[in-house]
This record gives C-alpha cells, sequence and structure tokens, in this order.
C-alpha cells in the first residue's frame, strides 16, 4: 500500500521512517506526553528501531511523521488507524513531541487527515479517545469539530491512580460543514 504525503501550510505529514527512530524515542521518553496519553507500556530502542521502520508496510492504517517549516524533523505523530473499510470508519491519535506543542501543528495536521480521511479513503466516521485530564487535547478536538460521545470510567492509568477516557467523533457531514464555514 502506497503511503501519501500530505501538504499544509505549515505542515508536511509524511510516512514515519526507520530514521525517525531517534525522535520517536526522544517522544516516548517524555513523562508528561506519556502520561497524558495513557501511555503506560515500556518499550526498548530496538522495538521502537523496528516499529519505525515497519511503518512503510502496516496495512490498514497511515502513521505520519509532523513535519514543519521546510524541515524534515520528526515533531510529532499523527496516526489514522483501526480502519475497517465496511463500517468507512477509523481511529485517530495525536502526539508532539514536548517542544512543539502549543503551535498550532495540531489543528492543522488534523485537518490535513481529516481531508485525507473523508476525501481521500471515502470514510463516513473518524473517532479518537482523549484523557479527561487532557483538558487542552479536549479543547482542540472540540474545536476542530469533534463531538463529545461519551466517557468510559477509569478507562486509563493515571500514577497510582485512574482516569477517564471521553470518547469523541466526526462524521463526515459534520466535516464537510467545517469546510464550508472556512
Amino acid at each position: 500500500m502506497q503511503k501519501p504525503t500530505l501538504q499544509g501550510e505549515m505542515l508536511v505529514l509524511r510516512p514515519i521512517r526507520a530514521d525517525d527512530a531517534d525522535a520517536m524515542w526522544d517522544m516516548l521518553a517524555d513523562p508528561e506526553g506519556r502520561r497524558l496519553t495513557g501511555t503506560t507500556a515500556t518499550f526498548t530502542r530496538p522495538q521502537i528501531d523496528a516499529w519505525c521502520a515497519s511503518r512503510a508496510t502496516a496495512e490498514d492504517r497511515y502513521d505520519f511523521a509532523v513535519t514543519a517549516n521546510g524541515s524534515d524533523e520528526l515533531l510529532g505523530e499523527i496516526v489514522l488507524n483501526d480502519i475497517d473499510h465496511e463500517v468507512r470508519k477509523a481511529n485517530m491519535r495525536l502526539v508532539m513531541r514536548p517542544a512543539f506543542r502549543g503551535r498550532g501543528y495540531g489543528t492543522e495536521g488534523i485537518e490535513l487527515v481529516l481531508g485525507f480521511a473523508f476525501d481521500g479513503l471515502g470514510l463516513h466516521r473518524v473517532e479518537l479517545d482523549v484523557l479527561a485530564i487532557n483538558a487542552r487535547a479536549k479543547s482542540l478536538y472540540e474545536n476542530i469539530g469533534f463531538r463529545v460521545e461519551g466517557r468510559r470510567r477509569d478507562a486509563y492509568r493515571d500514577g497510582d491512580g485512574w482516569c477517564d477516557a471521553i470518547d469523541m467523533g466526526m462524521l463526515e457531514d459534520e466535516y464537510r460543514a467545517t469546510q464550508v464555514s472556512s
């Protein structure tokens, strides 16, 4: 499966490559990023190397490196996965390296991926979950047009405690409505 590159005003979303492993390792070493995304698994460097190298041939998912300003450096990762072509839906997730959060990259990256999902893949629905402790991400998703659809209580660990997951989704007609008003 040929993986596309998506071009925006500030960003280029390109397929994750083997040489992104250093930046991916850096991103996974960030305690706050791990907490806000609910990442509890521990990874070894060889696992990260192998994972990055395998993205080009991964079926029914698109793992994009967020790059900006003409640089090829991985600033973050945005993924469209769990694609169900029969139901025409997919899951989306985003994580940015600490130094690149809060700069608008997430907003543009999500908008590019939504365009690809709805116009390129013909999906009807894109869904995600966000941790209740991650108000900034929830606000970002709502501002783009995702709607809260439910809450899963104590779905993630938060240190010694628990954290709810907020399920959000966007339907194709909701996406189209945001494009008309833009």
